[in-house]
């Protein structure tokens, strides 16, 4: 019998020890559950962390959001304008129809965000980061840009008119159909980006990049790139300007300029 009795005793204190650690990770899954959508019902304030979390259709116009954590989130249809943004984490982040007009953004990260139809419309956009994001179809008209990092951007059909892009970089970036009007790019690097049928009539491009650069019907008229880096005549031959375009020495204007008037 007492043999018996030690395997008995055995199997329960066994039994009590699996019951314990079932209920202990119950109680740290409560826990860290309830830690993580409490994360999410956080308020707005700078420096919250509000990563992975759904919050399309949120209005916070004027808010102070310094730096605060929105990677991997849901913000369709969101309303940020004038807001202190500057430094935020919007990597990887959905901002589609999202407005963001007025907003200090400077050195805020969208690298691979998603925002088509965006409003960026008189942000400062300083030091941005916007690497590898898909902005098409998106309003960036007066951006405070300079220095801004788009390389590898999806950017069709944005509009750029009177953004200071004073030494960003739009390398291997998408741009067709781009408009530049107005737009300062002095020092900009667009290094084998898709420039088709952009906009860039009447523009300074002093030390503007462009080698590899495609420039299919790209509207160069009265531009200024006489002092243009990595231009080539076969770049010339299939962009559209004016005989008051500037080209580099040893560049000349082809007999196709000014090119025929194309229906969008």
């Amino acid at each position: 019998m007492e043999g018996h009795d030690r395997v008995q005793i055995r199997a329960s204190l066994l039994a009590v020890e699996v019951w314990s650690r079932i209920v202990g990770g119950f109680i740290l899954l409560v826990f860290f559950g309830g830690a993580a959508v409490a994360k999410c019902q956080d308020a707005p304030a700078p420096g919250a962390d509000w990563s992975g979390c759904s919050k399309a259709r949120l209005v916070l116009t004027g808010e102070d959001l310094t730096g605060t954590i929105f990677q991997r989130s849901l913000l369709t249809l969101s309303d940020f304008a004038s807001s202190k943004m500057a430094g935020a984490n919007l990597a990887e982040t959905e901002v589609s129809r999202t407005r963001f007009e007025g907003a200090d953004l400077s050195r805020a990260d969208f690298t691979k965000a998603l925002g088509w139809r965006a409003n960026f419309g008189q942000a400062n956009l300083t030091g941005t980061l916007f690497v590898s994001s898909d902005m098409s179809r998106s309003n960036f008209a007066q951006a405070k840009a300079a220095g801004a990092n788009f390389n590898k951007a999806e950017l069709n059909r944005s509009d750029f008119s009177g953004a200071d892009l004073t030494g960003a970089n739009l390398a291997k970036a998408e741009l067709a159909r781009v408009l530049f009007q107005s737009a300062k790019v002095t020092g900009a690097d667009f290094s084998y980006s898709n420039l088709s049928r952009a906009r860039l009539t009447g523009l300074d491009l002093q030390g503007a990049k462009f080698s590899g650069t495609y420039m299919f019907l790209a509207q160069i008229g009265g531009s200024d790139l006489s002092r243009a880096v990595g231009l080539t005549q076969s770049q010339v031959d299939i962009a559209c300007g004016t005989a008051q375009t500037k080209l580099p020495d040893g560049l000349s204007q082809p007999k196709s300029w000014p090119c025929k008037e194309e229906e969008d």
